[in-house]
């Protein structure tokens, strides 16, 4: 849809003039607009979706948690949300790139209790949203044994235990994509602003993002083991009042590992083309590290955990294999976020 098209259908949808259109940047999957009402003054923000699977997520998940910003209208047909606008205050990632460590530091335990206490409250009400889960572990897992193989390492046993993550016992809620730039520093905190991929899915895939960290991001270096412990603690400590279980280690550990495995799986399969001949930033504009020194990050970090544990030696050979057949890459070790000395 062009812009004046998503204006004129809000426009139909809250009953009131739009003017002054701001685009803010969007998506290939998706148009996003800042307007301002006839009625009261007040700004709001325009979203239209080209994906129905993107749409009905992010406006179904938009109505189960009042922790993202409030759903204003929508139209089905069209694939248009109309949401409340929470300003223009800094992100996370803003802070963990540009910030002193006190404010990261306290910035990033929010995220994580936020995320716990959403996941916490969401037990027991996965009937209340219509959407399917997204397959994209089997999908993933399938891709990355076909990649290693393409590469002459051989696809190892226990990937299949990843699949199982898809619909085990401690299904929470999730705005799907919780990566620091989706989390708004607000005046009355932290406020997620994407469901795109809204769902129920396992505890641990969120979890995973408090160690990896940030397990899909773009904004990707390493977080120091104290502050990445504290934020898995908040987190946790929210989702065991849901589910007590999660208070054993036994379970716990290996569950963060697995989804770990997943992501550093999935990842590798998203990211590995990009930068086969060359290497390049994870984003175009921000200075970042680059791909190849946060897939051979991912590797490295994610073998030496399963390591460690006694868990699914033959996924670590295969990291340990990636690492050997991209010693050429010369990639620098990961930096440190600059706002923890980086």
């Amino acid at each position: 849809m062009e812009t004046s098209e998503i204006v004129s259908a809000a426009e139909m949808l809250l009953g009131t003039g739009l003017s002054g259109p701001v685009d803010l940047g969007g998506s290939l999957r998706s148009t996003v607009l800042r307007v301002r009402r006839a009625d009261d003054g007040a700004t709001v923000i325009l979203k239209a979706h080209g994906e129905q699977g993107a749409y009905a997520a992010e406006s179904g998940g938009l109505r189960f948690t009042d922790l993202g910003p409030r759903l204003l209208a929508a139209d089905d047909e069209l694939r248009l949300i109309v949401m409340e606008d929470l300003g223009t205050a800094r992100n996370l990632a803003d802070v963990l790139l540009g910030g002193d460590e006190k404010e990261a530091r306290t910035a990033l335990v929010e995220w994580a209790t936020v995320y716990g206490r959403m996941a916490a409250a969401s037990v027991g009400r996965g009937h209340e949203l219509s959407t399917a889960p997204d397959p994209w572990l089997e999908e993933y897992v399938g891709k990355f044994s076909a990649f290693l193989e393409g590469l002459g390492i051989a696809a190892p046993d226990g990937l299949d235990a990843i699949t199982a993550l898809q619909g085990d016992r401690f299904q929470v809620f999730s705005p799907g994509d919780i990566c620091p730039d989706n989390n708004l520093l607000t005046a009355e905190g932290l406020r997620p602003i994407d469901f795109e991929g809204a769902g129920f899915h396992s505890v641990f895939l969120d979890a995973a993002y408090t160690r990896m960290p940030f397990a899909t991001c773009w904004c990707v270096f390493r977080l120091p083991k104290t502050f990445s412990l504290e934020a898995e603690r908040a987190y946790r400590g929210e989702v065991v009042a849901a589910y007590p279980e999660l208070a054993d280690d036994r379970v716990w550990r290996p569950g963060v590992r697995l989804a770990t495995v997943a992501f550093v799986a999935a990842m590798t399969v998203a990211l590995f083309d990009r930068v086969r001949e060359e290497d390049r930033p994870m984003h175009r504009t921000r200075k970042v590290a680059s791909i190849r020194e946060i897939l051979r990050y991912r590797w490295d970090t994610t073998a030496a955990a399963l390591e460690r544990a006694g868990e699914l030696p033959a996924v670590a050979a295969a990291f340990r294999a990636l690492l050997a057949a991209t010693g050429h890459w010369r990639a620098a070790d990961l930096p440190a976020y600059p706002a923890f000395g980086g």
